[in-house]
């Protein structure tokens, strides 16, 4: 099998490792509950995502920047699109960033954990060859 390179194992949310598991399973956008569940292990490679008790708290910094990046761009979207920026707009603003936040918190959460792994987990990087499976 050919290597997928590091921004399609990144976008795809594979295995920072061997780039052929899914860190997932499940759909980003469900109705259920167990929509997004973080694998415990790589279904490939067996690299075990949480690396340490407490790993993914600090995605929630990740997330948070994310966050806020969406909400600087919603608003100067707003603002583009033509809804003047003065006191009685004000509840639509905050209408505007609340759906934002809303519609954005299940993209946020999966890929804050995917850029964690891939870029800010050091030592944790591609090994060619360690998807195979050998039995």
């Amino acid at each position: 099998m050919k290597a997928i390179s590091k921004f399609q194992a990144v976008v795809n949310c594979k295995c920072p490792r061997c780039r052929e598991g899914d860190i997932f399973s499940g759909k980003m956008y469900s109705f259920s509950f167990k929509g997004q569940i973080t694998n415990e292990y790589c279904p490939v490679c067996n690299l075990r995502f949480e690396r340490e008790p407490g790993f993914f708290y600090v995605s929630m910094f990740v997330s948070y920047a994310m966050n806020v990046a969406e909400m600087i761009s919603a608003s100067v979207a707003t603002y583009v699109l033509g809804l003047p920026l003065v006191y009685e707009n004000l509840w639509y603003y905050v209408g505007i960033l609340l759906l934002t936040v809303l519609i954005c918190s299940p993209f946020n959460y999966r890929y804050s954990r995917v850029f964690l792994l891939h870029w800010l987990t050091p030592g944790l990087g591609y090994i060619p060859g360690s998807g195979a499976k050998t039995k």
